[in-house]
């Protein structure tokens, strides 16, 4: 029986890790190849329990590498590719914009014209919902398909672009291609500089959890897992060509996040502490998944329950963590 090759880039990382994971577990018969290059953020002890699977490859790379990632296309010849891999952290791309340009756009366009040559069946771009720019406070407002893409940061310009280009490779050249805009991430393995892991872990710490401006900047949580069951829904049904947003239905300010942890483990506001805003920092993120939802997928995580269990993951995974903070 022939098996399916899947290449998944950032496979390291948080969302693209929790996805290695998802699909060699529900796909056994699949070759799963996870190519990282294993960055500040890139971390493989997620994978220890599967490391020595016999459908599973890891492949250390740079997707900005042209003559890597045309051999390996070549020698593989990958049936599909789910695209996590970038640069993702917004107060970093404030500082370094060009990091953020090479990875996120001339490594999306290589790895476009890799999947070209050999010809994959489907090539999913895993992109997020701040290319769009930023809601009003207006509860009925949201984010779809349709949205303009107006990027606020150097980071979503440098999605907004890759987006652009993959929609290029589609209507230029016919690869097949799906688009996934998510709403924020939350879950296992999510490095510990995010606001989420951050609050947690200085919490347990009983450390200060800076909060920018007022904190009450909203954004929509998606919890991980039901990320990586809608991006195996698109990968395998979504129409090509196609744009899907994924969203979580969970609205919260940035505040009433870090006050649900810190009441769930039984400390004070007191370790709130109000810092000065962040630049160009976008009011309020909210995604409609409608569309996607039409393709039979839906969230099955609320997110109080979703952020008890994490809160208790990482309370059980400090060997996980606690390295991470202290080589940053």
């Amino acid at each position: 029986m022939q098996t399916n090759k899947l290449l998944i880039t950032g496979g390291a990382g948080f969302i693209g890790g929790n996805f290695v994971q998802y699909m060699i577990n529900k796909y056994p018969q699949y070759s799963i190849y996870n190519l990282d290059l294993l960055t500040y953020v890139g971390d493989l002890t997620k994978h220890r329990q599967i490391g020595k699977r016999e459908n599973y490859h890891f492949v250390k790379a740079d997707i900005t590498d042209r003559q890597t990632i045309m051999t390996l296309f070549e020698k593989e010849t990958f049936d599909y590719v789910v695209h996590f891999a970038a640069e993702s952290h917004v107060d970093r791309s404030i500082t370094d914009p060009e990091r953020f340009v090479r990875t996120n756009v001339l490594g999306t366009q290589v790895l476009l014209d890799a999947a070209k040559q050999i010809g994959v069946k489907k090539f999913i771009h895993v992109s997020t919902d701040e290319v769009y720019g930023e809601l009003s406070f207006d509860p009925n407002t949201f984010f779809t398909e349709e949205t303009p893409l107006q990027p606020n940061s150097p980071y979503s310009a440098s999605k907004a672009a890759s987006d652009l280009l993959v929609r290029a490779y589609y209507e230029t050249f016919g690869l097949p291609i799906n688009i996934t805009r998510c709403s924020n991430n939350y879950g296992p393995f999510h490095f510990p500089e995010k606001l989420i892991p951050l609050t947690i872990s200085r919490v347990l710490n009983d450390e200060k959890v800076p909060v920018y401006g007022d904190g009450k900047n909203i954004r929509d949580w998606l919890h991980v897992l039901d990320h990586c069951a809608a991006i195996d829904l698109v990968l395998h049904n979504g129409v090509n060509g196609e744009v899907y947003n994924v969203g979580g239905r969970n609205e919260r300010t940035n505040l009433q996040v870090v006050k649900t942890i810190i009441h769930s483990l039984g400390k004070s506001e007191d370790l709130i502490e109000f810092v000065p805003d962040r630049l160009g920092h976008d009011k309020r993120y909210a995604i409609d998944p409608a569309k996607l939802e039409t393709l039979g997928w839906k969230p099955t995580y609320t997110f109080d329950t979703g952020i008890s269990q994490t809160i208790d993951w990482y309370k059980k995974n400090k060997w996980w963590w606690k390295p991470l903070i202290e080589r940053k």
